[in-house]
């Protein structure tokens, strides 16, 4: 049956997610989840729904009540919110809407690799431009007429921010659609209250006309990567549009339920974020004791490199052990750890094993 593939799926390599194991005992830091439980209300409302009768019927197919907790938190009109299973769901909504067959997307990299499979699904091309030394956007921008430009803030792999005054000047100067990836933005926002408020980007996406996407998901502050539920915001307009293309029911009543009261328990969400930035902040300490090069991260991970040997093997010896941290290696840039923020025991036993290793 292979050979009535379209040859560009043939072709493409596909997008390989983190190791999911599936025994105990292993300490896992590979995929960024968090080490905290979902909120109490959150479990609460799902458990709720289970004791109803509301599964054997259809969901709400737009998320009306959820969009309208997400508009009040983020100051944006809950019209222009899309709903989405993860914010994976939603980044192949806006490829399938705005990319056309041979068109491109463009993204600085090193970033997350979902985006360059995006554009190989759909037949597209995908170009990379490399981020500033300081891992800041190279001014002016070299690609101003991709069909869409992606940008992940706070970065994957490295956890680096960019202001929203340079993603302001970046989408002004752009001929298409500027989506801004902010899977990881709570963090940013607990580790940098003064520079970076909880809406993140919002503000840049609700205006009519605006040409500004921000995708959030809830698998990373919010405890949730089981339940897949993440959204998009953007201008009323451009979301009635959007509508037409996702499937209509792609996110189900459990998921509805449980992430309008993750989004509604905000005093939650700044407990559990606390104790990750301070989490964080030891391990990053840590780490530089041992040798390693440590990017200053605003996400719920870092990214650590050496300078006098290559980190393949480092991961090979803590799988080894049942630790599992991710190994990525990008072309120009180099290979490193991405290691997510655990909860303090299971950094205390990764931190114990470097040691022995390094």
């Amino acid at each position: 049956m292979s050979q009535f593939l379209r040859p560009n799926i043939r072709a493409m390599a596909g997008y390989t997610p983190g190791e999911q194991p599936q025994s105990g005992g292993i300490v896992k830091l590979n995929t960024n989840e968090n080490p905290y439980p979902p909120s109490p209300r959150a479990l609460e409302a799902m458990a709720d729904l289970l004791r109803s009768d509301r599964l054997r019927k259809y969901p709400d197919p737009l998320g009306t009540a959820f969009c309208k907790t997400a508009g009040k938190l983020f100051g944006v009109d809950p019209d222009g919110i899309l709903i989405g299973n993860g914010s994976d769901d939603i980044l192949t909504i806006l490829t399938r809407a705005f990319v056309p067959e041979k068109g491109l997307i463009v993204s600085p990299t090193p970033s997350y690799l979902l985006y360059s499979t995006l554009a190989d699904i759909q037949g597209a091309k995908f170009e990379g431009v490399p981020f500033t030394k300081d891992w800041q956007l190279p001014t002016p921008w070299p690609r101003r007429n991709a069909h869409l430009t992606v940008v992940a803030n706070p970065n994957s792999p490295t956890g680096t921010v960019v202001s929203n005054a340079a993603l302001e000047t970046l989408a002004s100067e752009l001929q298409g659609p500027l989506v801004i990836d902010e899977a990881y933005g709570d963090f940013a926002a607990a580790s940098e209250p003064d520079a970076q408020t909880r809406q993140g980007a919002a503000s840049l996406a609700g205006a009519s006309g605006s040409n500004v996407i921000i995708t959030r998901t809830l698998s990373k502050s919010y405890s949730l990567a089981g339940l897949r539920f993440g959204f998009a915001i953007a201008s009323p307009s451009l979301i009635g549009e959007l509508i037409k293309v996702k499937d209509s029911y792609n996110c189900d009543a459990l998921s509805l339920a449980g992430a309008q009261a993750a989004l509604e328990d905000q005093e939650y969400l700044r407990q559990t974020t606390a104790k990750i930035v301070a989490t964080r902040a030891r391990m990053t300490a840590e780490l530089r004791t041992l040798g390693f090069d440590v990017l200053p991260s605003q996400a719920n991970f870092v990214w650590a490199t050496r300078s006098d040997r290559p980190v393949k093997p480092i991961f090979e010896a803590l799988k080894q052990r049942n630790i599992l941290v991710r190994y990525m290696n990008y072309p120009g840039f180099g290979d490193g750890l991405r290691i997510s923020v655990g909860s303090d025991a299971e950094i205390d036993r990764l931190l114990a094993e470097l040691k022995r290793i390094v």
